[in-house]
């Protein structure tokens, strides 16, 4: 496990709009060593202001938006086209305005779909597409991500693995159905931890004081089970980007003075 990267920003609006610059960048680098990226992204107030903040960013053009894989660490399992899908809400802040290749795009299945009300069965699927799409030099079941975004819960969840309940416990699956979600709807479907770090990069995404208690859990040794937060981490780097307020109660020491 490789050692947190701590980044704070003044306000949420500069986080977002940092932490966009930084996936275009990552993005043109993999691109141009590899021919294609791939990007597993999260839902959520934070989530969905790092893509608007990239729809609206003018270098967002560099970007060869037909050559980038797009995954989702998590879903709510509702009905397709449903407003509170993750997918749906990308759909709104970027995904409509860039020229996506449609098969590259990997929404997780949607309740009432080819596995009706099963979501464990529709996790199974999307466990059997990144199983599909990794390779030999991947060494697992799932693609190398370039970059695996996170929200982090005011509990400290990320994805839909919440602490202490059987997901955030689980090493053998990568995709696994969510029942009993502490937060609405209780059914959803999420990549675990193992899954999580077979990414090369994982950046991890929390604005506003209702999530200092949880960055400072998880940034203070905490274990995985009650605050999967600190179970994210990425195989090369894993990257905190927070606000102000969001690092207000992490030791001044643990972050650079020169962080903007």
């Amino acid at each position: 496990m490789n050692a947190p990267q701590i980044v704070v920003h003044r306000d949420k609006e500069l986080m977002a709009q940092a932490a966009a610059a930084r996936l275009i960048t990552k993005i043109v680098d993999a691109q141009a060593a590899r021919g294609s990226a791939s990007v597993v992204l999260t839902g959520g107030r934070n989530g969905n202001g790092l893509l608007a903040a990239l729809a609206a960013a003018p270098a967002r053009d560099a970007v060869d938006w037909s050559r980038l894989d797009l995954w989702w660490g998590d879903e709510r399992f509702l009905p397709e086209g449903d407003p509170e899908r993750n997918v749906t809400q990308a759909r709104q802040a970027l995904l409509d305005a860039v020229a996506l290749d449609p098969s590259r795009v990997h929404a997780m299945p949607a309740a009432g779909g080819p596995y009706g009300n099963d979501a464990d069965a529709a996790a199974e699927a999307y466990a059997a597409d990144l199983a599909a799409a990794a390779r030999p030099e991947d060494h697992g079941p799932v693609p190398s991500f370039d970059v695996l975004l996170l929200g982090v819960g005011p509990d400290t969840h990320v994805a839909s693995l919440f602490p202490e309940l059987p997901g955030v416990r689980e090493t053998e699956r990568t995709v696994i159905g969510v029942h009993g979600a502490p937060k609405p709807p209780p059914t959803r479907v999420s990549l675990t931890l193992p899954a999580i770090r077979a990414a090369r990069e994982v950046w991890l995404l929390a604005a506003g004081e209702d999530k200092a208690t949880a960055v400072a859990m998880a940034l203070s040794g905490a274990g995985e089970i009650q605050a999967p937060a600190a179970g994210a981490y990425g195989r090369h780097r894993t990257l905190w980007l927070l606000d102000q307020p969001a690092a207000a109660r992490l030791p001044r020491g643990l972050y650079p003075p020169s962080s903007p």
